[in-house]
């Protein structure tokens, strides 16, 4: 597995949801500048116009794909991949939207809640799932979500979770069950919480019952309200390494990404272990789509069976260091990767997981007014 991926990664996805809070408290998404990545070289942006050449064009996330896959394709099918790279969705999107589906790029990688925001704004292509054999190889846990019913925009490509990390040499996992627990007295000043305004909220959804894509004002006031009584117990909000206040003995339970239990692991805390809330983890999951208008579209499909491929799958999901979608890849990684319920847990835990959407920029204010709140709450 690779950390320094893993933490890259995962950094970005974090930003998404600050960074598009901030773009729709100015009321300016759709017509805002691209922050065009550092790794997007001039180079990259002359070769994208490469009209005419038997060519696919890829825009991804920066260290998210495996260079031995790629040359694979294009030794097999001689179509040559123009590969580009973001570093958040917000970049991607804005990117994009400048362009007014130009189809200058044949495949990029939103994540779910861009996923839906964009094919709502009809920026995306219909997959044609005929010329897509490999298909057949997705987990059906990670298929015809809300942001995407049947799968018409997009197709799923790696995924991780969002859930309880626990110090066993400081509380009892066998008495961690729910996301209730973090309310408890007896943890005051021992919670961490992550640095990202959705998947909090979205905690005080699942205690509540309510559904987590809700733009109910009220729904929304009274995850406030329950977040600010755990206020007591929070000693810390991070996401730049959620790992970090439990190696450093300051926390002893609290949300964190799956991926980052397994970095304090590896580095040195196998103490640090992971729970699936009984009311579902947060699921984060990024997809290959088609942008509006591509010029190569026969070409992006091919490119996506071919990442379907298990045994391209597999290749990706332990060089990048994320779980796969795909069922046939995992029979293929190491056994100590694919037996790992933290990365791969079973599937009644995986059924109740919950995939963040998209939402209007009138709620995100919403969520922001009362983000900021929560933070004086502490």
């Amino acid at each position: 597995m690779s950390n320094t991926k893993f933490l890259t990664r995962r950094r970005f996805l974090e930003i998404t949801v600050a960074g598009l809070a901030a773009l729709s408290g100015a009321g300016a998404l759709s017509g805002c500048q691209p922050t065009v990545s550092s790794d997007e070289t001039e180079a990259e942006s002359t070769a994208i116009n490469m009209d005419g050449k038997n060519v696919v064009k890829v825009y991804n996330w920066t260290e998210y794909i495996s260079d031995d896959v790629l040359k694979a394709f294009t030794k097999e099918t001689g179509i040559e991949v123009v590969y580009s790279t973001f570093d958040s969705n917000e970049a991607m999107y804005a990117k994009l939207k400048l362009m007014s589906n130009r189809g200058d790029y044949d495949i990029i990688f939103p994540s779910t809640d861009f996923v839906d925001k964009m094919r709502k704004e009809g920026m995306l292509e219909q997959i044609d799932h005929s010329k897509l054999p490999n298909f057949k190889h997705l987990g059906k846990a990670f298929l015809d979500a809300g942001f995407d019913p049947e799968n018409k925009f997009s197709i799923p490509y790696l995924w991780g979770s969002s859930g309880i990390a626990v110090n066993k040499n400081r509380v009892d996992i066998d008495t961690i069950h729910s996301w209730n627990d973090l309310w408890r007295p007896e943890f005051e000043g021992r919670v961490m919480l992550m640095n990202d305004m959705r998947d909090v909220f979205i905690i005080g959804l699942l205690v509540l019952g309510y559904p987590v894509m809700t733009e109910d004002p009220q729904h929304i006031k009274e995850s406030y309200q329950i977040l600010s009584k755990m206020m007591p117990n929070v000693r810390t909000f991070n996401s730049d390494a959620p790992r970090m206040p439990f190696i450093e003995g300051e926390t002893y339970l609290g949300m964190a990404w799956n991926g980052e239990v397994i970095m304090a692991q590896d580095q040195g805390m196998p103490e640090l272990d992971f729970v699936y809330p009984k009311e579902g983890a947060i699921m984060w999951m990024d997809n290959m789509c088609i942008p509006k208008n591509a010029k190569n579209q026969d070409n992006a499909h091919a490119f996506i069976d071919f990442i379907l491929r298990p045994e391209n799958s597999a290749i990706i999901s332990e060089e990048i260091g994320y779980g796969s979608p795909s069922e046939a890849a995992k029979d293929l990684l190491p056994p100590e990767i694919a037996n790992d319920q933290i990365i791969y847990p079973p599937e009644e835990l995986l059924s109740l997981a919950t995939f963040r959407g998209d939402v209007s920029d009138s709620t995100m204010a919403l969520y922001q007014k009362y983000w900021d709140r929560l933070k004086v709450d502490m």
